[in-house]
């Protein structure tokens, strides 16, 4: 009976070890036979290959092409024309002159310096000055009877080179425009992109005088005044500019945008306008935000104080000093300026320029006694505390 007994044992083991090296098997081998045995799926209709094309003879696939690179920003020309004037030709503008059956006197010709083109059979003409329609008038009648029995003349501007408007600065897009028009102050700002985010209060045009017709009646209309030629013989010697023949003009940019519109004004073909970045201020010592800040119009020193988010505890707001600096030498001066009575309202405020370092020192009496008498309440307070628990 035992022998029997160990015998079905023995068979019934060797039964269960067989069946689990089946089921590892059949889990081993079962993933490769069924992806021998699976019949392939055929492909999408989009990615089987044409019928009667051989593959060598398909058509390769294009690479995308590249971004197009964005549009480079430049400053527009004869973007402003003035719809209550005519453009009045200048030195430099390119003009093109059309003569009707005369193509030999046709062509393109540009302005000199001192106002006149050179076209055949009349010689040098007077262009500068004139509208277009005015100068196609005198060429037509100076080919009239002589040359032309009825000529038709028509004066095209084809560059606009006279009328030159300088923008820099606290300016999104400063550079050179071509304008057709007489711009104003605000117009040009506008069409330049606007003001930065710190452009300053205020806005400088420097104009250069032009000669006065009384100047320039010795010499040919346009020709530059003798007052604006250096005192010598040398022509090669640069031109040298003072208040004689140079203007600054200055318009205050915060009024004009507050409606004081008598700070905008109509600009000249060569201005340049300066829109310089906003003035700064600085404020140091022992207050609680210390650093630069921009100077707006109208700034005060208690402004400034508010601005760096107060005095400390520990400053001594009696002594405050101001270094401001001459904008005509770079010297600086010291202002002793009682902070603490100006903030109470015990005395008037300061006015803050460009450029002014506000110091707030500090108190080294207030500095020693803040740890004392930190010191000496906590140890009151361990002592109170104690004696009312125990």
């Amino acid at each position: 009976m035992k022998v029997h007994e160990s015998k079905r044992l023995r068979s019934s083991r060797a039964g269960r070890a067989g069946l689990v090296w089946t089921l590892i098997g059949s889990l081993l081998l079962g993933a490769p036979l069924a992806a021998l045995t699976q019949t392939p799926s055929k492909p999408a209709p989009s990615q089987q290959e044409p019928k009667g094309v051989p593959p060598a003879e398909v058509a390769p696939k294009l690479p995308a092409p590249a971004p197009a690179a964005p549009p480079r920003d430049y400053p527009q020309t004869g973007v402003l024309v003035s719809p209550d004037e005519d453009y009045i030709i200048g030195a430099g503008d390119v003009i093109e002159v059309v003569i009707d059956d005369a193509p030999e006197l046709s062509g393109s010709f540009r302005v000199s310096a001192n106002g006149k083109i050179r076209m055949r059979h009349l010689d040098r003409v007077q262009a500068q000055g004139k509208t277009p329609d005015d100068l196609a008038l005198f060429v037509a009648d100076a080919l009239r009877g002589e040359y032309l029995a009825n000529p038709n003349v028509t004066v095209v501007v084809k560059q606009v080179n006279s009328r030159s408007y300088f923008i820099q600065g606290a300016i999104n897009r400063p550079g050179v425009y071509q304008l057709e028009g007489t711009p104003s102050l605000l117009k040009l700002m506008a069409l330049a992109g606007g003001l930065a985010q710190n452009h300053g209060s205020t806005a400088f045009i420097i104009r250069e005088n032009k000669p006065s017709p009384a100047a320039t009646a010795a010499g040919e209309p346009g020709e530059p005044s003798r007052s604006f030629v250096p005192a010598s013989n040398d022509s090669q010697k640069p031109k040298l500019y003072t208040e004689e023949n140079l203007s600054l003009i200055k318009m205050n940019i915060n009024g004009l945008f507050k409606g004081r519109f008598d700070q905008n004004m109509s600009l000249q073909p060569g201005d340049i306008v300066n829109v310089p970045q906003t003035d700064v201020f600085f404020v140091g010592g022992d207050v609680k935000a210390p650093g630069s800040f921009s100077l707006r119009e109208g700034t005060t020193l208690r402004m400034a104080i508010s601005l760096a988010q107060g005095i400390n505890f520990t400053a001594s707001a009696g002594k405050g000093i101001i270094f401001r600096e001459n904008p005509e030498t770079g010297e600086r001066s010291e202002l002793r300026i009682d902070i603490g009575a100006v903030m109470g309202g015990k005395k008037p405020d300061e006015m803050i320029y460009p450029n002014d370092i506000i110091i707030v020192p500090n108190s080294k009496l207030k500095t020693i006694a803040i740890p004392l008498i930190t010191g000496f309440g906590t140890s009151l307070m361990y002592s109170a505390v104690w004696k009312i628990i125990y």
